[in-house]
């Protein structure tokens, strides 16, 4: 597992332009699948936004990845929150902040059985530790059908953030790899430490 905080780190910028979506059209299909994988870990979701290609503009895959987000089962869901890398504090954290996140974290799994998903969209890197540890303050008090309806949202922020990098890598020219065998399918990028 990672050891940052899923969050997104490039705001909710359009996904990268037409040249990281054409590599990304002209992927291998199992390999579109397992570089989507990085970006939910639902095999669902990775099967229906590879198979809708090629996209003919960001908009498009964005709403395929939307529509694939909306469509998760409950078992979907559960099995790619069951992937998602648990969110932690940056190198260089004070310690306190770690106990106190370590401790919270725990709690957070025990009570709702997955790692506590957010996407801090918007929230300035000074802000993140603070906006981590008063969202999961705040949504340990839920019901477990809130809170996963809430963990719904954030994992769909969170993939299309990661569906973004992920284009941005292909235009660059980056690339692209499946994930090693063994290795957490879903990929901690974008991330940023809070």
């Amino acid at each position: 597992m990672s050891s940052h905080l899923p969050a997104q780190a490039r705001g909710s910028s359009a996904l990268s332009g037409d040249r990281g979506l054409a590599r990304f059209n002209a992927l291998p299909a199992e390999l579109a699948e397992a570089v989507l994988l990085q970006c939910c870990g639902s095999p669902r979701w990775a099967q229906q936004v590879a198979a809708h290609r090629p996209y003919p503009d960001a908009g498009a895959l964005r709403a395929a990845a939307d529509e694939a987000s909306y469509d998760l089962s409950d078992s979907d869901l559960v099995g790619a929150l069951a992937v998602e890398p648990p969110a932690e504090l940056a190198d260089g954290a004070p310690y306190a902040a770690r106990l106190a996140l370590d401790a919270a974290r725990a709690e957070y799994e025990r009570t709702f059985g997955h790692s506590f998903v957010i996407c801090l969209d918007g929230h300035p890197p000074e802000e993140r530790a603070g906006q981590l540890m008063a969202a999961i303050r705040r949504r340990m008090g839920l019901e477990v059908e809130e809170e996963r309806a809430i963990s719904a949202e954030e994992l769909r922020r969170l993939a299309l953030a990661r569906l973004a990098d992920l284009t941005d890598r292909l235009a660059s020219r980056e690339g692209v790899s499946a994930p090693k065998r063994g290795d957490s399918p879903v990929r901690d990028r974008p991330s940023v430490p809070v």
